[in-house]
């Protein structure tokens, strides 16, 4: 018996996770991130090459837009998947076919042929981002190692979309195709993934008591949270797509990418600051931070309605930023907190595929919205009332529970 309980602490010693396993989550997150920035800055180059394409101006938008409806479309059915089959196996199968899927166009002049190529990038991200969110919460059970590598998953995507949109806009100028190839990338880290990770098991999750096989998904338990990610991804998104717009409408030459670019680059960062800040905090209840981050999304957003000029715009990005950067790590783990091990899977499905539909559908909402109230910035400016009214909410929710 003494033998028996020596090896099952050896095998958990050898199941402890570390920076190598953290590393490799936090790059396979960012494949995502890849499929929807990389392109943005050959988007005229792809416009004029298939301007004789019937409904060529809204289909080549949609090679950027297409991977964001995939994963929320796909990432519920990756998640029971994930819960089926396994995370590793998933995760392994789908970066290879990410690699496959996304460096296609690269050899293709169809637009046709780009577009379904997109379809299956998105499936592949929505299998991806699951899966590695999965095993972060899966793989660190400290609470405080998990906030820590959360946090940082906001600030690694944040500072790879910055370096995507650069290294697509320095490729793009050896023609069209040459971008799609950094799509290759998935296999080189697919490699390590194969020998550094491993397929966690209920027990290996210190407090998760025996469950049945199947579970239903505790739809009571996160109907509510997925609501407020989809508000989220909407929220998120507004100045990340907006922001250069807004900047043009300060004055600002729309062939002067440099100076666009610059105030991109900063809200960017400051993404980045928060979620660094985030991953050095710890022993907060999961959410504690929400209503702080819808706070300044809200105060962001305002100051770009109420400050004239350029000078509004750059303030009011970056508050927003900060906020959004606080967002998506507290949001996670608010989501994933009352889940067990079996359903966490389809949960981090369920949250992957609300956050992202909020992305997708933040132009069309900003579309109609401008047409109905006229004017990029008092749109801009009612995004930031319902964020401040979302937050307000948790807060007020949080405090009733807390006095429960």
């Amino acid at each position: 018996m003494a033998t028996s309980t020596t090896h099952s602490g050896a095998d958990r010693a050898q199941r402890s996770a570390g920076a190598l396993q953290g590393i490799l989550l936090l790059a396979g997150s960012c494949m995502p991130v890849l499929g929807s920035v990389l392109l943005t800055p050959i988007l005229p180059q792809l416009s004029a090459h298939f301007a004789g394409e019937p409904g060529a101006d809204v289909l080549v938008p949609m090679i950027v837009a297409i991977p964001a409806l995939m994963i929320a479309i796909f990432a519920p059915f990756a998640g029971q998947v994930v819960d089926r089959i396994g995370r590793k196996p998933l995760l392994l199968v789908a970066m290879i076919a990410y690699a496959i899927a996304g460096t296609a166009p690269a050899w293709m002049e169809g637009l046709t042929g780009i577009l379904l190529s997109r379809v299956l990038v998105g499936v592949c991200e929505a299998a991806i981002m699951t899966v590695c969110t999965a095993l972060i919460v899966d793989y660190f059970h400290e609470e405080r190692r998990r906030t820590k590598y959360l946090g940082l998953q906001t600030v690694t995507t944040t500072l790879a979309a910055t370096v995507f949109i650069a290294l697509g806009g320095a490729l793009g100028t050896g023609g069209w195709h040459a971008p799609f190839w950094v799509y290759s990338v998935s296999i080189v880290i697919a490699i390590p993934m194969f020998f550094a990770l491993w397929e966690p098991r209920r027990g290996d999750e210190v407090g998760d008591a025996a469950v049945p096989e199947r579970v239903r998904i505790p739809w009571r338990r996160i109907r509510i949270r997925l609501l407020v990610s989809l508000f989220a991804g909407f929220s998120f998104y507004v100045m990340v797509i907006e922001v250069s717009y807004l900047v043009v409408a300060t004055g600002v030459d729309a062939q002067d990418t440099r100076t666009i670019g610059l105030v991109s680059a900063v809200a960017s960062l400051a993404t980045a600051i928060a979620g660094f800040t985030f991953s050095r905090l710890g022993g907060l209840r999961p959410g504690a931070l929400l209503p702080l981050a819808f706070g300044l999304q809200a105060v962001g957003m305002i100051l770009v309605w109420v400050l004239p000029g350029f000078a509004g715009v750059v303030i009011g990005s970056i508050v927003a930023s900060l906020g959004s950067g606080f967002l998506l790590p507290s949001l996670l783990t608010w989501v994933v907190a009352p889940t067990s091990f079996d359903e966490r899977g389809r949960v981090t499905g369920l949250w992957t595929a609300s956050f992202f539909l909020g992305q997708f559908l933040t132009p069309i909402l900003v579309g109609a919205l401008t047409a109905a109230i006229g004017g990029l910035e008092p749109v801009v400016g009612v995004v930031g009332l319902c964020a401040a009214a979302v937050g307000a909410a948790l807060f007020a929710t949080r405090r009733r529970s807390t006095r429960a």
